[in-house]
């Protein structure tokens, strides 16, 4: 698919300053760039330019040209695209990619809130256990999934092989600049053009970019609207949907006459919605009615294990972990997998050998037992302390490590703060948990992008002392660990949770454990 600049510039609302030109590579960062290449950057400067002028690139797309990088580029006969939204290069970019490298594969797209790296990553472990040569965009520290730069169009075009089926984690909010970027997850499913679309939950996350489930609704049920739209070159899809969220289940409404709906989980998610006329008290819940569904595909838990329709598709002695959220990630894929064709068999035995993603409820060391999870949102952190809870035996006590999130700013650490609060109130009685709690800001091992203001640090404090929640707190994650290490006696349990401040903890426990 040949394309110019002056093509590229119009289907991304851009403006060409410049010469129309012929792009002859790929999609790409400045630092990889070959001769040819369109380089897309959320900003550039002169130097810049002079660099991507040496490699000879095709043009350069940008949305904020600093100083005289405009002036430059028009001097050394280097084609800028200006866009106002540069979401908009990069969905172009995958969609491009797509089309040219992977047009006959299967592709499925996974967003929500919570859960979309696991459930993307056991899809794509069951696509690789079916024979399919498979491509994900999933990683350990989620850096690949936010669609914001080149780093998918350029991992799908470089990909070994032909790809035979594809599964892309699209963030469900994203922004830049404390911009919301509108749309995200329509604009980038609509670039993979899936068959299938996976959504997992609706809560608060990106709070500044979105300040109510309401908002968040908006963004997730995207994807829901974009396997429904013209653009969509598929004659059937799926949209496989978490039954126990209300407002994911209220998504099957949006659905087209050509998409089928797949439900997972329990068939009654009452305990999540509150009728405020009805009573008064909805904290938590989801105000509303619930929505009727059809009904017509399930994929449900049962004493059995995991079915479909009433048929057992994963045995229970097959299913290697059973905390909630991991049991919803996995009837998601199967969900997903089903959608596709693949053999119960094939799911069963993937499900049964699936190893999880770093830093999804991993067990790092036992006597303390001590489990590692990227919890970093309130939904997500109340999930992980309940099922940490029950997994306690012989009166052990429950310590937890949180790592604020820095440079998020004050809402979301307040919440995040708030949920451990909640979490430690909803325990049931597992010995006396007051003053298990440790707070660090991991000052010794964040990066600028990820450092702890001090209004944010002050913010999350505040939250648990005005819950009358005993805490210490650390700078240092290195320090935070060793404290809670000397606590803990062998029949405790340590839970670690956080997210970029508690990235690093695996290395350093293994250091300290070594000592």
């Amino acid at each position: 698919m040949e394309i110019t600049t002056s093509y590229l510039a119009q289907k991304i609302e851009g403006k060409l300053f410049g010469h129309d030109k012929k792009i002859t590579g790929i999609f790409n960062f400045l630092g990889d760039a070959k001769h040819g290449d369109a380089v897309v950057r959320h900003w550039i400067n002169e130097q810049g330019i002079e660099i991507a002028v040496e490699k000879g690139v095709s043009c350069i797309i940008t949305q904020n040209p600093h100083g005289k990088a405009v002036e430059t580029a028009e001097k050394l006969g280097l084609p800028v695209i200006v866009t106002e939204r540069i979401e908009l290069a990069n969905a172009f970019a995958i969609e491009w990619a797509v089309k040219r490298f992977a047009a006959d594969a299967l592709r499925i797209v996974v967003t929500g809130t919570n859960g979309k790296s696991t459930t993307t990553h056991m899809i794509h472990k069951i696509f690789e256990d079916a024979g399919y040569n498979t491509y994900t965009n999933t990683d350990p520290q989620s850096e690949f999934n936010t669609l914001i730069d080149p780093r998918v169009a350029k991992q799908i075009t470089e990909f070994p092989g032909k790809i035979e089926a594809m599964v892309v984690e699209v963030s469900e909010v994203q922004g830049w600049l404390d911009k919301l970027m509108k749309d995200h997850a329509r604009i980038m499913t609509s670039a993979v053009d899936p068959g299938v679309v996976v959504l997992t939950n609706v809560s608060l996350d990106h709070i500044g970019l979105v300040n109510s489930l309401e908002e968040a609704f908006h963004e997730i049920s995207g994807a829901m609207k974009a396997i429904n739209s013209d653009s969509n070159t598929h004659e059937k899809t799926f949209a496989v949907l978490n039954k126990e969220d209300p407002l994911i289940s209220k998504m099957a409404k949006l659905k087209g006459s050509e998409t089928d709906v797949i439900f997972y989980g329990a068939t009654d998610p009452s305990s999540r919605v509150c009728n405020p006329e009805k009573s008064p008290e909805c904290d938590g819940k989801v105000k509303g009615e619930l929505e009727e569904d059809d009904g017509k595909f399930e994929v449900k838990m049962g004493p059995d294990g995991i079915t479909f329709n009433g048929d057992v598709v994963v045995p229970m002695e097959k299913i290697p972990f059973k905390s909630r959220h991991f049991l919803q990630n996995t009837m998601a894929a199967v969900g997903a997998a089903l959608a596709v064709g693949i053999p119960k068999e094939i799911i069963a035995k993937s499900v049964s050998s699936y190893t999880p993603l770093k830093r999804r409820f991993s067990v790092l060391h036992e006597h303390p037992t001590i489990i590692d999870d990227f919890a970093h949102n309130p939904d997500g952190i109340m999930a992980t302390i309940k099922s940490t809870a029950e997994s306690l035996t012989n009166n052990g006590q429950l310590y937890i490590v949180s790592a604020i999130r820095g440079s998020r700013g004050e809402a979301i650490n307040s919440a995040n703060a708030q949920a451990i609060a909640d979490g430690f109130e909803g325990l049931e009685s597992k010995g006396d948990l007051k003053g298990a709690l440790i707070v660090t800001s991991s000052s010794d091992v964040v990066d600028e992008n990820n450092t702890v203001k001090p209004h944010e640090k002050a913010v999350f404090l505040e939250k648990l002392e005005k819950r009358g929640l005993k805490y210490k707190f650390h700078e240092k994650l290195q320090t935070a660990v060793e404290t809670v290490l000397k606590s803990a006696k062998p029949n405790d349990t340590i839970l670690l949770i956080g997210a970029q401040g508690m990235d690093p903890v695996s290395d350093l426990l293994n250091e300290l454990l070594n000592e």
